[in-house]
């Protein structure tokens, strides 16, 4: 970054506050100035920008774009399997509206707020805002594509906002973030291809500059498979403590 011209920047995903700890932020930090990394401070914290987050949905909010969700994930997941097996219908695995369709119906999902339920965004209605307004259709720079990609943010769905026990979302937080570091680039792993378009969505909605992205194949073992921590992947601090030195990890990373 820094030899073309750019920076080099830090921030710790931290708005899951009953998962994050400050141990391992931490280590986070530990493990990357041992593997020879620095950047500029201060590092940008999700959690200290939580009004920030709360801002932009309050703009959604008013522009009648956002909705209470009550449906659990195994609720969630039975309607998409029962949708998917019927004639014409979704194979997406996006959110399939249920709270949507019960919101325009009249009913009170959250029982005058007594039920827990996530705040999700009505893609569908954010479109038919941004044709009133002339910004519509969209599109974004995929440097791994030839022309520039149409937006089509009914792909991945209705997504959450903010939970009761999370006030935003990685699509909300991302979002707000990107734009106040000023990030130009946007690379990251295919995985998260599906998530640019609700996130150039947001964009629009809440008038943010608009980066490009790069999405590039994920990192796998010698099966084929990809290396995450929650399938059992060897954490950086575990590399170290098999005696691996800094320069053996960035050459095992093509460095």
């Amino acid at each position: 970054a820094r030899r073309a011209g750019g920076r080099f920047l830090l921030r710790i995903e931290d708005i899951d506050r009953g998962r994050c700890r400050e141990e391992f932020v931490a280590a986070i930090l530990e493990d990357l100035a041992w593997l020879g990394l620095d950047w500029e401070e201060p590092v940008r914290r999700q959690s200290a920008h939580m009004d920030d987050y709360a801002a932009a949905l309050a703009r959604l909010e008013a522009m009648g774009l956002v909705y209470p969700c009550i449906c659990t994930r195994r609720e969630i997941a039975a309607e998409i399997a029962a949708s998917a097996s019927a004639p014409h219908g979704s194979q997406t695995g996006a959110y399939p509206g249920t709270c949507r369709r019960r919101r325009e119906a009249g009913e009170d999902v959250t029982e005058g707020g007594r039920r827990p339920f996530a705040l999700r965004l009505d893609c569908a209605r954010a479109i038919g805002h941004l044709e009133a307004r002339g910004v519509w259709p969209l599109s974004f720079i995929e440097e791994t594509e030839a022309a520039p990609v149409a937006v089509d943010p009914l792909r991945i769905g209705d997504v959450v906002l903010a939970r009761k026990d999370t006030p935003a979302s990685y699509h909300l937080a991302v979002t707000v973030d990107d734009a106040a570091q000023g990030v130009s680039h946007v690379i990251r792993g295919e995985d998260l291809r599906p998530a640019s378009h609700v996130h150039r969505l947001l964009q629009a909605l809440l008038a943010l500059p608009v980066p490009r992205w790069r999405h590039h194949r994920l990192i796998t073992d010698a099966e084929g498979r990809r290396l995450a921590k929650r399938d059992g992947a060897p954490t950086l601090r575990a590399l170290r403590a098999r005696g691996l030195s800094p320069s053996d990890v960035r050459g095992m990373l093509g460095f």
